[in-house]
């Protein structure tokens, strides 16, 4: 998976590229694809702060997917290590939340200039070696502004091939939407797997992306390094064959769900996200429930 990583294109090149790209992880996914078995995509956030944690979460069996924190560290060691056991890779980019939590290095806000806010991205994905897609961190109030999603596209094309995963912490998100109009590969999480870190709820949460993977053939559920969540996945996964659950990483999820739903062009443009923008009133509410 390394050979994804690219320098800048020329666009007629990047769009070849990215078609080439996807051509073939829809190859790469046509036996599963072709079968009918459900499948899922379950992803490791916040990776990058604890070394012991992280190495048993990269120790996990089956093609889990491992999203790593920038500029964390861990997060370059972690990620070779993952890399080097077949795992996918994706960078965890921190993003302006709501609550004003701390973005921590490498984070995107809605007051950077487009210079600032393409030049963090391209240092965060430098810092993780091995990223072939990102997912935000926080985001309930960046991923919500079109021109902000627009620059973190624009900038992840110039990349290509490169994919996103909407991590969805706010159902007001319009991240996937400019994924899509702007051409780069892209998916969305259905499920948070450990914001109780019970194990029993962890197991209930983990029963419901099996469920949702059955009913519509395909969940993707985001969890995190804690000792429970390890420990409830260290068991189950060794059990999905057996359920007739298939896991796969990140980007053959996107090339699987591609299969079943043709892939649109990019159909629009966005309005730019102001420099310096202030929140407006009506972005102060509806933000999804993490556990949904």
């Amino acid at each position: 998976m390394s050979l994804l990583r690219s320098r800048r294109l020329s666009p007629p090149f990047q769009s070849l590229r990215g078609r080439l790209m996807a051509l073939i992880l829809l190859l790469g996914c046509a036996v599963t694809a072709a079968a009918g078995q459900p499948v899922i995509t379950i992803i490791i956030d916040d990776m990058g702060y604890n070394e012991a944690l992280g190495l048993a979460a990269v120790r996990l069996p089956g093609a889990v997917t491992y999203a790593f924190l920038p500029h964390t560290p861990f997060a370059a060691r972690l990620a070779e290590q993952a890399h080097a056991r077949g795992k996918q890779v994706m960078l965890h980019l921190p993003m302006d939340s709501f609550d004003e939590t701390p973005l921590g290095p490498g984070g995107l806000s809605l007051h950077m200039t487009q210079t600032d806010f393409l030049q963090t991205l391209h240092q965060s994905l430098q810092a993780v070696p091995h990223a072939v897609g990102i997912n935000n961190h926080m985001g309930s109030l960046l991923t919500r502004h079109p021109g902000a999603m627009e620059w973190l596209m624009q900038g992840l094309r110039e990349r290509t091939p490169m994919f996103f995963v909407d991590s969805r912490t706010t159902s007001a998100s319009v991240a996937q939407r400019l994924a899509q109009e702007q051409g780069v590969p892209n998916t969305r999480r259905d499920v948070f797997l450990d914001n109780d870190r019970d194990p029993e709820a962890i197991r209930q949460q983990l029963a419901l992306l099996l469920k949702k993977a059955r009913k519509q053939g395909f969940s993707v559920g985001i969890g995190h390094p804690y000792p429970e969540t390890l420990k409830v996945l260290k068991r189950e996964l060794a059990e999905l064959e057996g359920r007739g659950i298939r896991l796969i990483n990140a980007s053959q999820m996107i090339a699987f769900q591609r299969s079943r739903r043709p892939w649109q062009e990019p159909s629009s443009q966005s309005p730019k996200v102001a420099k310096n923008s202030k929140r407006s009133p009506s972005s102060t509410c509806c933000d999804e429930p993490a556990s949904k």
